[in-house]
């Protein structure tokens, strides 16, 4: 029954054509300023361009993925692969021909501001510093910590409060299965409790503050308080080096370099995927796709590089043209069934989880 709704919705929106004639793109914040430059290039070239809106990648995904026509969006942008229940909603809901883009590589930096000591940080120590519980003596408690130098000595006597995204961010996502899984692991949490119910649980005393979809609101939060930090994407630290400093991770600095070669620990890549079943009815989608894959938008002098997108290596590179230039769909129903051939790749272990 399912199926046979999906056909006459697509029916119907294929026989409305031009219903809407502006590319609709919803998700990511950390993408949104790629897809902004992206969309200015786009209406230079003589297209309507795009309206895009930073609903986080999991708020983006419910929206992409709840039907088809001009009520839904085009294109969604991810911070992180789509997740197997996204999958799963898109194919309940008859959007099953759904192109996916790697972008480029992207960073998430734990931030301070310029006129704060730059931390040197191991991810247990933030787990410690962030989760509801902790392991202290041996035993799992509610987290004591207030100062950083009380989780090290080696760190500054600074008051422990992180700024943190939304349920709804694939940033959010990214750093509890980054930073916070690895950070509870290596705390002895796990070991101690015996699984890992919990991990990405952060601490309701006012350490933690969740902020909504506006990393440039964060960036502004941490130059008004030394002492604050926060984490967003390569890109915002790269645009603001003149207020925040990324902290070193595990030994390794964020720079363009580290992350295009993961070497850096919270290197990430990024996407945004397409809704095949708009493309020739919203006027421009392939078209704009093309142009965000371009070399000279993604190459290694390309205008997003510039911003801060680090660029991936050859075969991805081409992988991701192909599939935008053959309209190539992925296997939604392997996602769903949490199988990616993306898996493998260093960087994509959480594709379809």
């Amino acid at each position: 029954m399912k199926k046979i709704f999906a056909v006459m919705a697509l029916l119907a929106f294929a026989s409305s054509a031009h219903a809407r004639d502006t590319i609709s793109i919803v998700g990511s914040s950390t993408v949104f300023p790629y897809a902004t430059i992206g969309a200015e290039r786009f209406s230079e070239e003589g297209y309507n361009g795009a309206t895009i809106e930073p609903t986080g990648t999991g708020g983006g995904m419910k929206l992409f993925c709840g039907g088809l026509g001009t009520n839904f969006p085009d294109i969604t942008n991810a911070s992180r692969p789509m997740k197997a229940k996204e999958a799963k909603l898109c194919l309940d809901n008859g959007v099953t021909d759904v192109i996916e883009v790697v972008l480029g590589n992207d960073g998430l930096t734990f931030s301070n501001s310029v006129e704060a000591e730059r931390f040197s940080l191991k991810k247990e120590h933030i787990f410690l510093a962030m989760a509801a519980e902790v392991p202290v003596n041996g035993e799992i408690v509610t987290n004591p910590y207030t100062t950083w130098s009380e989780i090290d000595s080696s760190y500054p006597d600074y008051k422990i409060e992180v700024l943190v995204a939304p349920p709804t961010s694939g940033t959010r996502d990214a750093f509890d299965g980054l930073v916070m899984e690895k950070g509870c692991e290596r705390s002895g949490y796990t070991e101690i409790k015996g699984d890992d119910e919990g991990c990405t649980s952060y601490r309701e005393d006012g350490r933690t503050i969740e902020m909504g979809e506006n990393d440039t609101l964060i960036v502004q939060k941490l130059s008004e308080d030394s002492e604050r930090f926060g984490y967003f994407g390569y890109s915002f630290l790269s645009a603001n080096q003149d207020k925040i400093q990324g902290s070193i991770i595990d030994g390794v600095e964020p720079t363009m370099e580290t992350i295009q070669s993961y070497e850096y620990p919270n290197a990430r890549p990024l996407f945004f995927y397409i809704k095949k079943a708009h493309i020739g009815v919203v006027p421009g989608i392939q078209e704009y796709a093309l142009l965000m894959v371009s070399e000279d938008a993604i190459g290694e002098d390309g205008y997003l590089t510039e911003y801060g997108l680090a660029p991936m290596t050859e075969d991805l590179t081409e992988r991701t043209i192909e599939a935008v230039e053959d309209l190539s769909i992925m296997d939604l129903q392997a996602c769903a069934d949490k199988k990616h051939p993306l898996k493998e790749l260093s960087g994509f272990g959480s594709a379809c989880k």
